[in-house]
């Protein structure tokens, strides 16, 4: 099985970070969407990162679609979804949450480096950010002292999803969300960077 896509994109990383998780074996391979379109589009003529062939050559888009590919195989004993109906409700809450917050980060990326300067929209960057800072502070008020994982003894998709959405927007926007205004996600975030399955697959940017 191939992962494509590079792991400065919180969407590839998630799923990489994922299927350490599970111990689901793939190949990783770093292509980008920009600077190998060709290549990229010879293994998905759509071009959307991630991108994942399964073994049997069926390529599947949409990280939330090729986690619960991958749960599938996965033993069901190491799934990163909780199995009690209202835990499963709160995580997959948790899980939009941080996709948004990824969602808007990328959306200030791009109007910060491919729209130029004198064609960017104010107004419409600062309600970006406010929704930004909401998805955050939905999580905040979710994350207890981030001392402990959110759901269960062990990281759920809601963790690992949080994790990696907090490092992307730390790392590609610096300043939008200031360290000290969500100090439990800072606090989940370390904790998770510091797993061997977060370290196995590092944010690339």
């Amino acid at each position: 099985m191939r992962l494509i896509g590079m792991l400065d994109s919180p969407f590839v990383r998630r799923v990489a970070v994922s299927m350490k998780f599970l111990d689901v074996p793939f190949t990783h391979e770093s292509v980008s969407v920009f600077r190998h379109f060709d290549h990229f589009a010879s293994i998905n003529p759509v071009v959307k990162a991630p991108s994942f062939v399964t073994d049997d050559g069926v390529v599947l888009m949409d990280s939330t679609l090729i986690i619960d590919h991958v749960e599938r195989l996965a033993d069901p004993a190491r799934s990163l979804l909780p199995a009690d109906v209202a835990d499963h409700a709160r995580n997959q809450r948790l899980v939009g949450l941080a996709l948004a917050a990824c969602e808007k980060t990328v959306q200030i990326v791009y109007e910060h480096q491919l729209r130029p300067e004198e064609k960017r929209h104010e107004p419409w960057l600062e309600r970006v950010r406010g929704q930004l800072l909401a998805a955050y502070s939905l999580i905040e008020a979710e994350t207890g002292n981030g001392e402990s994982w959110l759901i269960g003894d062990r990281p759920m998709q809601a963790d690992i999803t949080a994790a990696v959405a907090w490092t992307f927007t730390q790392e590609m926007t610096p300043g939008e969300v200031p360290l000290g205004v969500f100090p439990a996600i800072e606090r989940l975030a370390a904790r998770a960077e510091s797993l061997p399955e977060f370290r196995a697959m590092p944010y690339d940017g």
